[in-house]
């Protein structure tokens, strides 16, 4: 005998702040995607608006390249092409997300739908936004352009690091998020889903390691 699905509601947005593990259990049951991602698409619109608006010639001038006249000049397609591009982000790193999730899921030989999969990362990406949001925010009223977040290490102690700009605040918690999220959606292990986190995570040090070792040789 079939057992009766559990009507758990509809998946809350705000939810994933305090409540996440319930949202994630609606998630399994009702995915959502398409009102949730065009909030989160507006919201990192609204980001990288506000970065643009941020963006100065001198900020563009490459040495040897790109003299600040000519840095003028290609200004305003710079700002009309940030403040577009932050409406493609969300959903591509969405669908990378997702894709990889799924890969891992299916290898597990776990009963995961794609949609489930995206979903659960299109809500997670809540947090994300609400990162950028507040760091383009501050950069705005400070009138400042940067690459490092205000809500990282590398940020509250003024460094251009990008080593200490890996421990920011709103990615370690959409990493927890992951690690909730693969659990209760993806069905894995704690255990694994908390691997894959930290593997992501450790990633994306290294990263930070590569990028500030080519600081170093290049001297930029």
């Amino acid at each position: 005998m079939e057992m009766e699905k559990k009507d758990t509601g509809k998946p809350s947005l705000l939810g994933m702040f305090w409540r996440p593990n319930e949202q994630f259990e609606k998630i399994r049951q009702e995915p959502k995607i398409w009102g949730v991602l065009f909030i989160i698409t507006l919201v990192y619109g609204l980001a990288a608006s506000l970065s643009a608006l941020t963006i100065k010639a001198e900020d563009l001038v490459v040495p040897g390249t790109l003299s600040l006249e000519q840095a003028e000049l290609v200004l305003p397609l710079t700002k009309v092409t940030t403040a577009v591009g932050g409406l493609f982000a969300p959903i591509l790193g969405i669908l990378i997300s997702t894709v990889i999730h799924f890969i891992i899921v299916k290898i597990a030989s776990k009963n995961t739908t794609f949609k489930q999969l995206f979903s659960m990362n299109t809500y997670i990406l809540v947090i994300g936004a609400a990162g950028i949001l507040l760091n383009n925010l501050i950069q705005y009223l400070v009138g400042q352009n940067s690459d490092i977040s205000f809500t990282s290490i590398g940020g509250v102690l003024g460094s251009d690091s990008p080593v200490l700009a890996t421990f920011e605040i709103f990615s370690i918690w959409q990493l927890i998020l992951v690690a909730f999220g693969l659990h209760k959606v993806g069905q894995l292990s704690k255990g694994a889903a908390w691997t894959i986190s930290i593997v992501f995570f450790i990633l994306g040090l290294g990263m930070g390691f590569i990028a500030e070792a080519l600081q170093g040789l290049t001297g930029i």
